[in-house]
């Protein structure tokens, strides 16, 4: 359970989360696969990555219980800091970063794949921001760079979901595939990547970061400073608390 890598000898670095039950991240885990990915995009022997996740889903977040048994807001500043760690870490990864999704990816798991260079998907695989639920921002620059400006909005108002599906239409996920061949297919199109020259592919993907048209970085610092005002004001700690109590409810 954790944060795994596996390099496989073509020059693929799979990087496995699992951290049951839906593989929501604690602050520790957020850095740590922050830390595998920026490791795994240094190693010269590697020319792409895999990303992908075990259990039911793809990732659900942030660990809320967490923030709310912890004390102060050590877990919620951590848990920023974490999630910027992670995103970025995805995107300044020095060679591309395929991921692998199925069933659920909200939240966080928007700003990892948002963040992404290729997206694979499987048909159950389902992208969401419930933030306004949970009394929070952010993610929403990630999520604008799967889906268009519009949707993208009446997503975080509405904390609707899309498919895979209707990525895949969008052009945002490059395949949609059996749950079954999901893993063999990321691993297919990483495979087709590491296989070109290992130095020009770094460029290009340096080269591609550098003519994007949104800095992810500021601009996803800025939203999370919204989160803090939500806190600041009571509404976060109460709808956390309400998710919480949800959650034990069942």
């Amino acid at each position: 359970m954790g944060i795994s890598t596996t390099t496989h000898p073509g020059g693929v670095a799979e990087i496995v989360v699992n951290a049951p039950p839906v593989n929501a991240l604690t602050v520790a885990g957020w850095f740590e696969l922050a830390d595998a990915v920026l490791a795994a995009g240094r190693d010269p022997a590697v020319g792409a990555v895999v990303l992908r996740a075990e259990g039911r889903g793809f990732n659900a977040g942030v660990d809320i219980k967490e923030m709310q048994e912890t004390e102060g807001h050590a877990a919620l500043v951590g848990a920023n800091r974490g999630c910027f760690a992670a995103f970025a870490a995805v995107y300044e990864c020095e060679v591309p970063v395929v991921a692998a999704v199925h069933g659920f990816c909200l939240g966080g798991g928007v700003g990892l794949v948002g963040n992404a260079d290729v997206v694979v998907a499987s048909p159950d695989a389902y992208f969401g921001l419930p933030e306004v639920d949970r009394g929070a921002l952010g993610a929403a620059t990630h999520l604008a760079r799967l889906v268009p400006q519009h949707l993208m909005r009446a997503m975080v108002y509405t904390c609707r979901n899309v498919t895979a599906a209707e990525l895949h239409q969008h052009g945002s996920v490059l395949e949609v595939v059996p749950a079954e061949a999901l893993r063999d297919a990321a691993l297919e199109v990483a495979g087709s990547i590491a296989a070109k020259d290992r130095y020009v592919i770094r460029r290009a993907k340096e080269s591609l970061n550098g003519i994007d048209p949104v800095d992810v970085r500021r601009s996803y610092r800025y939203e999370q400073g919204f989160t803090f005002e939500l806190n600041l004001v009571g509404a976060g700690d109460a709808h956390r608390e309400a998710f919480v109590r949800r959650g034990t409810a069942g």
